[in-house]
């Protein structure tokens, strides 16, 4: 199966790297490669560096990106500092991370991503470690709730995690169709018929699975220090969490004075590091909501480090 992708805000990701033809450039989260070959195409002596934990999306980024200065790697994106080292590279002038699942993780029914596709539970974007299988059938109905409570942000998680442990005690849960009804016969019939009840706890199982918020947490500022002067740093995020956190790492790194408000001068002698170019964040237009609905709530979030 062809590795499908389109890329989200394409125009305004570029336009937010602000790239220099020289330049050195990272995506952390390749894919598809659309933002990658954009940012290539724009390099003449100049260095892109495309890294995945997806290994399909790692071969489709290496064929569809020859003849381009372009080195695609194996990593996860929280892997920014060795990645950089092993290729000996002090600092880059920009990095681009597109969050969350792709297009083509979820419309390949035995990636185990979608809750409209019946395949065995996986959801593992590297394709190695514990699997959602592992947690639906093993996690506590305590750290079940919790996870879908706080990942999901789902307001039935208790009834969903006791609806789960008591399945799983009759027989082990395989497919994500098995997954979907149980989630369905837990939820008020209002609930299911406003939207889909399965995309929430689907949601947080992936979270879980792949450890999305801590990677992200331990990338942003790998990712910031990694910058030179006037290089910058996008993000694109699909839910609260994820933006939440962006968000605030962003505004401590444009933070400066931390004194006391009562103090005459400063004497803590910080200064902010960092300037957002997009004081809100930027969503997709009319036109791209129409052609991808894919980038129905994502967020761009762009920092210069000064």
């Amino acid at each position: 199966m062809e590795f499908h992708h389109l890329p989200v805000m394409l125009r305004e990701c570029i336009d937010g790297l602000d790239i220099k033809p020289d330049g050195i450039y990272v995506d952390g989260t390749v894919g598809g490669a659309g933002h990658s070959s954009e940012i290539a195409r724009r390099l003449t002596s100049g260095r892109l560096l495309a890294v995945d934990r997806d290994p399909t999306a790692v071969e489709t980024a290496r064929e569809r990106l020859k003849g381009f200065n372009a080195t695609v790697i194996k990593a996860n994106y929280s892997e920014l500092d060795r990645v950089l080292s092993e290729q000996g590279i002090d600092s880059v002038d920009g990095i681009l991370l597109d969050l969350g699942v792709s297009s083509h993780q979820l419309d390949t029914a035995e990636r185990g991503f979608s809750y409209r596709l019946d395949a065995p539970l996986d959801m593992r974007m590297s394709q190695e470690g514990i699997s959602a299988k592992d947690i639906v059938n093993g996690w506590s109905e305590k750290e079940l709730a919790r996870i879908i409570f706080e990942y999901g942000e789902e307001k039935y998680a208790r009834n969903i995690a006791s609806a789960i442990v008591k399945c799983r005690e009759q027989k082990k849960i395989d497919t994500t169709g098995e997954l979907s009804e149980i989630i369905k016969s837990a939820v008020p019939a209002k609930s299911k018929r406003e939207k889909n009840p399965c995309k929430r706890t689907f949601q947080a199982i992936r979270i879980a699975v792949n450890e999305e918020l801590e990677h992200l947490s331990l990338a942003l500022d790998k990712a910031f220090d990694a910058l030179r002067p006037g290089g910058r740093l996008c993000i694109i995020t699909f839910h609260s969490l994820e933006d939440r956190i962006v968000k605030q790492r962003f505004a401590a790194y444009c933070r400066g004075c931390e004194c006391p408000p009562d103090f005459p001068v400063c004497v803590c002698g910080k200064k902010p590091r960092g300037k957002l170019i997009n004081r809100k964040p930027i969503t997709a237009g009319e036109k791209e909501l129409e052609e991808n609905r894919r980038s129905s709530g994502a967020k761009l979030r762009i920092i210069e480090k000064l």
